[in-house]
């Protein structure tokens, strides 16, 4: 990456006036501690580190134009506003223009106009650019998040998470076959797929943390991974598909807990009925170990759980299994409030607390469908796969950090505010906040964008059902025969 002082200089001015709306949140000492943490050191480029995070939040945000389009898009929407030519991005494109090129090649990203930059240097700057600044910048974006709103990721004194994983549809590149693998079906469609594990705050549904990585490595594997990112106390809502002896324990020994369903054909020993008709017990598991992978790695023969059961009317009886054994932390009816109270009429629904791990499932519709993070990758490397992956989680997160805090100034529930509006709020007020004065933005603007976000509630419609779509069996079905009569002559 060359160095270029000059350019340096205007693109970080572009660069500023594009992340007004998270001016707040991207601050130089956020960016400066991030570098630090991962590692790396800032060049004045006009493509370093921090103008490529800017671009991978601008690609997110713009998920259906191109790179070139998303390089050039914000100063062209500053050149068409009044006054740019006495502005210093103005200035200096100015100047540049009455140089003329003294024998350079057309491909040399050293121009004469420093508000040029080819889109080479930015592919090759992009593929450069290490992973691990954007998850430093993650987690400590998340750190931020908490010292200001953390009150909100708690319950009975734990900070409750959720975990679970899907798969992202990539384009069909040999480079991205090669490394990501195919999805393996029978239907004969082998698309290029990637796989996703996020670690998530529920309650606001803030990213923590994630792991990409290719088909072929299991989801309890990358979910064993992010168990370093968990703390003392933390609670982590987990689906049926993760159960492990190996990942559980790996929760439990980071002084953490965890809540998963109940699967069938375990070898539980009830120790004691903490309530008289069984419905809460303790239990301890003895997994079979034929392969001795639990010895080698010295873990305990068992552990002691507690499982929890209910019934929803209408649904077949479940259970939940924790290792959160007293009633007194979290109770029966915190764990299952959702099967007791969805008939009393008049009264408000509120879901019991591992229902709260369903909060996942909406990220995921949020990024992969309305923010396009499914499909709508343009990139032929796997580095620049990451970094278009990075640029989604990182834009969702600051977007999820707007929403809340204007359900706090209005006193709402940031789970009842529609993403889909609030994205249409940020791209409608754009073009104003890349205008106006620093001073108008921040006194005006920025609380205006706040206000109009709270403006759309998402309705609470409870009893809504979605039954899964029932796979195409593997066999080839036979032509039914026709019920028509056929008419005579």
């Amino acid at each position: 990456m060359f160095k270029d002082e000059q350019r340096y200089e205007v693109w970080s001015e572009i660069r500023q006036h594009d992340l007004r709306a998270f001016s707040k949140l991207l601050t130089p000492e956020a960016f400066a501690e991030a570098a630090l943490r991962a590692r790396i050191s800032v060049v004045q480029s006009p493509l370093y580190v921090i103008n490529l995070v800017w671009l991978g939040i601008s690609a997110a945000m713009h998920a259906t134009d191109s790179f070139a389009c998303v390089l050039t898009m914000t100063l062209k929407l500053l050149e068409d506003q009044q006054g740019f030519a006495q502005s210093k991005v103005g200035r200096a494109q100015k100047q540049g223009h009455r140089k003329k090129c003294a024998g350079r090649s057309k491909h040399d990203p050293r121009r004469d106009d420093p508000t040029e930059v080819t889109e080479e240097a930015f592919a090759k700057a992009r593929q450069r650019m290490p992973l691990e600044f954007w998850m430093q910048l993650i987690i400590l974006l998340g750190e931020r998040f908490e010292a200001q709103h953390g009150a909100r990721h708690r319950f009975r004194g734990f900070r409750v998470l959720a975990m679970d994983g899907t798969r992202l549809d990539l384009p069909n590149w040999q480079a991205l076959r090669s490394h990501f693998g195919t999805a393996k079906n029978k239907s004969g469609r082998h698309h290029t797929q990637a796989q996703m594990v996020l670690l998530q705050f529920p309650f606001t549904r803030l990213p923590c943390h994630y792991q990409l990585a290719p088909v072929s490595v299991g989801e309890v594997t990358l979910a064993l991974a992010l168990t370093a990112h968990l703390r003392k106390g933390d609670l982590v809502l987990l689906d049926a598909g993760y159960w492990s002896y190996g990942l559980l324990w790996a929760i439990a020994q980071r002084g953490a807990h965890f809540a998963i369903r109940l699967r069938q054909g375990l070898n539980l020993k009830t120790l004691r009925r903490l309530q008289k008709n069984g419905q809460d017990r303790l239990v301890r598991w003895t997994p079979k170990d034929s392969r001795g992978n639990w010895r080698k790695q010295k873990l305990p023969k068992s552990i002691d759980l507690r499982v929890v059961e209910y019934q929803i009317p209408g649904y077949r009886r479940q259970a939940l299994v924790t290792n959160v054994l007293k009633p007194q932390k979290i109770s029966r009816d915190d764990w299952t409030r959702l099967s007791s109270e969805c008939e009393t009429a008049g009264q408000k629904l509120l879901p019991g607390l591992y229902h709260r791990r369903w909060e996942i499932e909406t990220t995921y519709r949020e990024l992969k469908v309305e923010q396009g993070l499914d499909r709508c990758l343009r990139s032929r490397t796997v580095a620049s796969i990451e970094y278009e992956v990075a640029g989604h989680v990182v834009y969702y997160l600051l977007v999820r950090w707007l929403m809340t805090e204007a359900a706090a100034k209005h006193g709402l529930d940031p789970l009842r505010l529609s993403f889909v509006e609030a994205v249409r709020e940020l791209e409608a007020i754009r073009v104003a906040l890349l205008a106006a004065d620093p001073r108008w933005a921040t006194c005006v603007l920025l609380p205006r964008l706040l206000d109009r976000i709270a403006q759309h509630p998402v309705l609470v419609r409870p009893g809504r059902h979605y039954p899964r779509k029932r796979k195409t069996p593997n066999r080839k079905h036979k032509p039914q025969p026709s019920t028509k009569v056929k008419k005579k002559g």
